[in-house]
C-alpha cells in the first residue's frame, strides 16, 4: 500500500476538485485546504487556481481521518507517513507504531486513574489542597 499525498497525475485521469473531495470525505473546503498546508494531500494547481486532487485522496484522507480517531496528531501522522515510506515492510511498521500508540494510552490511563483516586481522597477531607 502507498502512503502519503504523493501522486502523478495522469492525463485523462479521473480527478475531483476540492468540493468534491470534501464532500467524499465528509471534510469542509477549509479542512482540505489545512491538510494540503501540512503536507497530508497534495493536489495539482491548475492556471485559474483551481486545485485536482488525484482519485487515491478521498481513501488516503480517510485513512488520516481514522488515524485521528486513534488519538494520532495531524503532526505525528505526517512523521508517521515519513517513517512508512522508508520502511521494507510498511504493515509491520504501522503495527509497531499502533502498539506503541497503545502503549502511550495506557500510560494515560494509568497517570488519570492516579489523580482520579488522589480526587476522590480528597473530597470531603476538612482542607482538601493540603498535600498528601
Amino acid at each position: 500500500m502507498e502512503y502519503g499525498p504523493r501522486s502523478s497525475r495522469i492525463v485523462g485521469e479521473n480527478v475531483m476538485r476540492i468540493g468534491e473531495l470534501a464532500a467524499q470525505v465528509g471534510a469542509t473546503r477549509d479542512t482540505i485546504r489545512f491538510y494540503e498546508k501540512l503536507g497530508l494531500i497534495a493536489a495539482t494547481r491548475l492556471a485559474n487556481g483551481y486545485r485536482d486532487y488525484p482519485p487515491e485522496a478521498a481513501a488516503w484522507l480517510r485513512h488520516v481521518r481514522t488515524a485521528q480517531r486513534l488519538g494520532f496528531s495531524l503532526a505525528e501522522i505526517a512523521q508517521v507517513v515519513e517513517q512508512l515510506r522508508g520502511a521494507p515492510d510498511e504493515d509491520l511498521a504501522l503495527s509497531a507504531l499502533l502498539a506503541e500508540k497503545a502503549r502511550t494510552v495506557d500510560e494515560r490511563m494509568a497517570a488519570l486513574e492516579a489523580l482520579r483516586s488522589d480526587l476522590a481522597a480528597r473530597i470531603g477531607t476538612a482542607c482538601p489542597l493540603r498535600p498528601s
